[in-house]
């Protein structure tokens, strides 16, 4: 990992190896860990597309779990708002997270914004390489509004809400991700098709 991607280290602390490694972890799955990283403007599928992926993985008995925005906001991450430092600081605790979960051999999937390439980049590099596989969500800004049922980009529009991503705040769009999904115009069966397809090419689901 790049010295400016490694985080603060807390005072006398000691690295602790377990006996029981991951390698180990994921013989016992039966298949190997992994952060599947869904990235892409509010309202364009991530969730929707991570739990739908998600469904699929666990049908085919493998050990899952999904890393919502929201829900992360409720609990690890709710002492953050979405200033640009915020959203930093959020990023980088769900990279660190996402991480402990691979360890675990989980297919970590998680379902963030993620505005910016910065961020995504440094939680890429806290891994080794083949283990963070961005998924790109790319959906029209207009097809995000028209699914807009929390109503946040109508308050965006009319100055209710800052730093809002794609409105009042940039997205930096993904110049190398592993995988590109049209969710705008994509049945959302056909964009999990696609997604299990690059995750079976990669040896993380099960063929």
């Amino acid at each position: 990992m790049a010295e400016s991607n490694r985080p603060k280290t807390s005072a006398n602390v000691v690295w602790h190896h377990a006996t029981v490694t991951r390698a180990r972890r994921e013989e016992l799955n039966g298949h190997r860990g992994a952060i599947i990283w869904f990235t892409g403007l509010s309202g364009s599928g991530k969730s929707t597309l991570a739990h739908a992926v998600e469904e699929v993985l666990h049908g085919q008995g493998c050990r899952t779990f999904v890393l919502d925005g929201d829900n992360v906001r409720h609990g690890l991450c709710g002492d953050l708002g979405f200033s640009s430092q915020d959203r930093v600081e959020n990023i980088r605790r769900v990279g660190e997270v996402a991480k402990l979960f691979m360890e675990a051999g989980v297919i970590v999937l998680t379902a963030f914004i993620s505005p910016y390439r910065a961020d995504r980049e440094r939680v890429r590099g806290m891994v080794e390489h083949g283990d963070f596989i961005e998924i790109y969500c790319d959906s029209p800004i207009e097809v995000c509004e028209s699914r807009d049922v929390k109503g946040l980009y109508k308050k965006a529009r009319a100055g209710q809400i800052g730093d809002f991503t794609g409105i009042s705040s940039p997205y930096e769009e993904p110049e190398s991700p592993e995988f590109r999904v049209e969710t705008g115009a994509t049945p959302l069966d056909e964009c999990v098709k696609s997604v299990i397809d690059v995750l079976m090419e990669r040896r993380v689901a099960k063929k």
